[in-house]
């Protein structure tokens, strides 16, 4: 496979990537063929794929939304992806341009054209690195620099916690992560789900077993579970489309086929 000009030279042009099949999913080229072979042969086991991926990404809009209510002014995006429209910081800086906002991804392709679209701009970053390395983000160089976690921080966990193996302790990690932070800062996570479509979802699931980042559904119980010890926000954990919709039209008539809970809980 020919390697575009954009793509980073340690990139896996045989494997495909979840946050490439996003990006596929969410109409964005950055993507290779290898990924959107495993983006279609989702999309025939998932076919609203599409319908999912928006409406978990309306979620990660609205969370920002109210954490800006709140009065939260930084935000520490891991497993951000590949940039697509409505990013963190262009929403943040709507409401304060002096907004900080930090990018965290595995994905190389994803940093690489995060740094691209951030050129110039002073209060936004992007890093390589893993979400089991919480210790290595926070005390990142470029996070101390941009970040006061002395003041509190909304931390944005979106599709990502569920490609966190249970061997590898993601409820543990997720502590570490907001204990770090300030009084008054705000966790979201979006989780995939098999609750609602077993057998639809389920095949997804096992299809990302050819990706770098395997998926493991979780159950809303165990979903529930990864905001113990935080004040869970209303509604508490739900299908992404019932997390404080904009309109009832957002909504629609079956909000649990988009198969993914969402929540956002606030640290005391």
């Amino acid at each position: 496979m020919e390697r575009p000009e954009w793509a980073p030279a340690d990139v896996d042009l045989s494997r495909p990537s979840v946050a490439r099949a996003y990006d596929y999913w969410l109409g964005g080229s950055h993507n290779f063929e290898v990924d959107r072979e495993f983006a279609r042969q989702a999309l025939a086991a998932v076919p609203d794929l599409r319908l999912v991926a928006r409406a978990n990404r309306e979620f990660l809009h609205r969370a920002v939304r109210f954490m800006l209510d709140e009065g939260i002014r930084q935000f520490l995006d891991i497993g951000s992806g590949i940039p697509t429209v409505g990013n963190v910081h262009e929403i943040a800086q709507e409401v304060d341009p002096d907004t900080r906002v930090v990018y965290v991804d595995i994905d190389p392709v994803a940093v690489t054209h995060s740094t691209h679209i951030l050129a110039g701009q002073p209060n936004a970053i992007a890093l390589l690195e893993d979400l089991r390395r919480p210790e290595a983000i926070l005390g990142h160089p470029e996070v101390r620099r941009l970040l006061d976690l002395d003041r509190p921080v909304g931390l944005l966990l979106v599709s990502v916690v569920h490609a966190v193996p249970d061997h590898d302790d993601p409820y543990g990690l997720i502590k570490r992560l907001w204990t770090a932070l300030a009084p008054g800062s705000c966790v979201a996570i979006s989780h995939v789900t098999t609750d609602s479509r077993p057998d639809e979802m389920g095949e997804g699931t096992r299809l990302s077993g050819r990706t770098n980042t395997p998926v493991t559904a979780r159950t809303r119980a165990q979903v529930e579970d990864f905001f113990v010890g935080l004040e869970l926000v209303e509604p508490g954990v739900v299908w992404s489309p019932l997390w404080r919709p904009e309109s009832r039209t957002d909504v629609g008539e079956h909000p649990e086929r988009m198969s993914f809970y969402v929540g956002v809980g606030r640290r005391g």
